[in-house]
């Protein structure tokens, strides 16, 4: 009889571990799938923001005849200004203050020739990609831009004198881009040449007032 009693038991005792078993094992299954389930929405939401950045990049295609004639001449001024820099920097006995200043306007004109190329670009305009070979007689009439004369003098000078000529040279020639920008201000439609244009009118009024100086410590 007690030997029975302790099989009932015994009986009991394994369907009960059983049965916690089989519920621990769902309970591990359930977490897994859920635990799946949210790592799969991960790659949607970065998809989302990727998509929103490259949006954000693009150039608008609204734009007017101002738009496309501040592209086109702002960037032969710019490639002429870099030019004239470069020119400066292949010469000794160069100021460091006016070096440093001449790769400044290398480094950030440089980025706005292509940004004003990717604009004429999405407005279907043809780029202006000839930076060599710039006939400086037929652009003397641009607002700020060097004749050939100019261009030759600075070319010949050196050290000091170098230096000073390509300040007041650059300071004529910024203030000549100053002048389209605030034209583009005026009468321009596309809000990223408008934005440009008055980060030109910003960053090379600065400039002006900084080679202003530099040719007083001279």
């Amino acid at each position: 009889m007690k030997r029975t009693l302790v099989l009932s038991t015994l009986a009991v005792a394994s369907t009960l571990a059983l049965a916690a078993c089989g519920e621990a094992t769902d309970a591990t299954t359930d977490a897994t799938t859920s635990a799946t389930s949210t790592t799969t929405t991960t790659p949607e939401t970065t998809e989302t923001t990727t998509a929103t950045t490259e949006a954000d990049g693009e150039i608008s295609a609204d734009h007017n005849d101002a738009d496309i004639m501040f592209a086109q001449m702002m960037i032969p001024h710019h490639q002429q200004a870099v030019e004239m820099s470069e020119m400066l920097l292949a010469k000794e006995g160069i100021p460091a203050q006016v070096v440093e200043f001449a790769q400044g306007v290398i480094d950030a004109q440089g980025p706005e020739i292509n940004r004003m190329n990717a604009m004429l670009e999405a407005w279907d305009q043809q780029p202006v990609t000839d930076s060599g070979g710039m006939d400086h007689g037929k652009m003397g009439g641009m607002s700020g831009m060097m004749s050939q004369e100019d261009m030759t003098a600075l070319e010949e000078a050196q050290g000091t004198e170098a230096a000073r000529l390509y300040l007041e040279q650059m300071t004529t020639h910024h203030e000549g881009a100053v002048d389209m920008a605030r034209d583009e201000v005026a009468d321009g439609q596309n809000p990223h040449a408008i934005t440009l244009a008055e980060q030109v009118i910003s960053d090379q009024e600065a400039e002006i007032s900084q080679m202003k100086q530099m040719l007083t410590d001279l």
